[in-house]
This record gives structure tokens, C-alpha cells and sequence, in this order.
């Protein structure tokens, strides 16, 4: 635990510099029923952006050459990592052996109506479901949530609040967003379309995650300085 002396310290670190995205945001007090989520992608883009995960900058990933673009708010969970908890869940939920985690943050898509221009923004997202994705046997999971707030999309509790064809788009998307013509394809896969209930788990199994795989990153970044 930081001491509270230091505190100064971080706020005057906070002016200075701006926070990674990854390692520097809090992802709330209210998780995993309410997330803060880093978004990285909005449904104009056609060139895919993700974290730089050394620098914290938005970085391009990969030009999409294809008419493939993200259905809604794409990005990451804050100090989240799926590790070898996500891919227990993973394992359990599936009756396979051998998943493991994809090293990575882990990934959420945030519906709303706005129409949001640019990414690298956080946003306050409540998380009701999630796609149990699993790429070349790594555990990918796509937590679904709405933005808190949203007119439309913001009393949605529940992945039965949300139509099939909204899941059927992102189920679509994930599942060739990654092809090309001459790929040969690529083993993905959506094992399980789940609710909110295992949503939150996957989410406290990837905070867990995290916990272990940067504890010092924990201690020195402690909830008595993020409020």
C-alpha cells in the first residue's frame, strides 16, 4: 500500500504526465458491474488501433484492407490481463484442456447510439455479457457492455436485453476480422455467447490476473489514490 504521504507525489505526476491507458487508469471502484474502458476503435475506422502496450500510445495495429469495421466501441478493460484465471474459465465453461490466456488486456465492446469520431477516450461502461472467444487456443474473451448513461442502450442489464442481430454483427466481425483472401484461415472460434454473471467473473479473473502477473503495479497504484 502506497503511504499517504506520497500522495502529492502522484497528483503532481498525474499534471505532468499523461496515465497508460493500461497501467495508469483506474478501471473504477464500481467493477466489475461498472468498468472504465480505454476505446481504441469506433465503427468509422478502417485501420484497426490498439495500445502499444511499452509506451501506453495508440499505435496502428493493421491497415483493414477488407470491408470489415468494428460494429460498435472497441478497446480494453484497464488494468485487466487474461491469464491463466480467464483461461480457467475458459476451460471450465468449455470442457477443453490446454486454453490458455492470450497475455493481452482484456477486450470489451461498448454499445451506444452516439456516433463517438476518434478513439484513445475512456469511457464508463456496464458490462452485460460477453463472446467466449478462443483464438488459436488462446482464451480471447469479448466482454459486451453499454455505456453508462446511454438513451438508448444504457438500462440494458442483461445480453437477453440485446437483440440477435446485434450479437450476430459481432459475432460476424470477430470471427473474420482477422481473414484475408489468401490466409488459409485462422482457427477462432466463439465457444459461448454469455450474460452478465459470467461476464463479471471473466472480469475479476482477469483483474486477478493482472494482480499477479504486476503487483507491484498494484501497491504503488492503490485505490486510496485514485479517488
Amino acid at each position: 500500500m502506497t503511504d499517504e504521504r506520497d500522495a502529492p507525489l502522484w497528483e503532481t505526476l498525474g499534471l505532468l504526465f499523461k496515465a497508460h491507458p493500461w497501467h495508469g487508469v483506474p478501471i473504477g471502484p464500481d467493477a466489475p458491474a461498472v468498468v472504465t474502458a480505454h476505446i481504441e476503435i469506433v465503427p468509422t475506422d478502417t485501420v484497426k488501433y490498439e495500445v502499444d502496450k511499452r509506451t501506453g500510445y495508440l499505435k496502428v495495429d493493421r491497415p483493414q484492407q477488407f470491408s470489415n469495421v468494428a460494429p460498435t466501441l472497441y478497446g480494453m478493460v484497464p488494468r485487466t490481463y487474461c491469464g491463466d484465471r480467464v483461461a480457467a474459465l475458459c476451460e471450465r465453461a468449455t470442457g477443453r484442456d490446454g486454453i490458455v490466456g492470450d497475455g493481452d488486456p482484456l477486450d470489451i465492446c461498448v454499445l451506444t447510439e452516439k456516433a463517438i469520431g476518434h478513439g484513445d477516450i475512456l469511457v464508463r461502461a456496464i458490462p452485460i455479457g460477453g463472446l467466449r472467444m478462443i483464438d488459436a487456443g488462446e482464451a480471447d474473451d469479448k466482454i459486451i457492455a453499454v455505456m453508462q448513461g446511454d438513451l438508448v442502450y444504457g438500462r440494458w442489464r442483461d445480453i437477453a436485453d440485446c437483440p440477435a442481430s446485434v450479437i450476430d454483427r459481432l459475432r460476424h466481425y470477430f470471427l473474420t476480422y482477422k481473414e484475408s483472401p489468401d490466409s488459409g484461415g485462422r482457427p477462432v472460434e466463439i465457444a459461448e455467447v454469455y450474460g452478465r454473471e459470467a461476464a463479471h467473473a471473466v472480469i475479476a479473473a482477469s483483474q486477478a490476473d493482472y494482480a499477479g502477473i504486476f503487483p507491484g503495479l498494484v501497491s504503488m497504484t492503490s485505490e486510496r489514490l485514485e479517488t
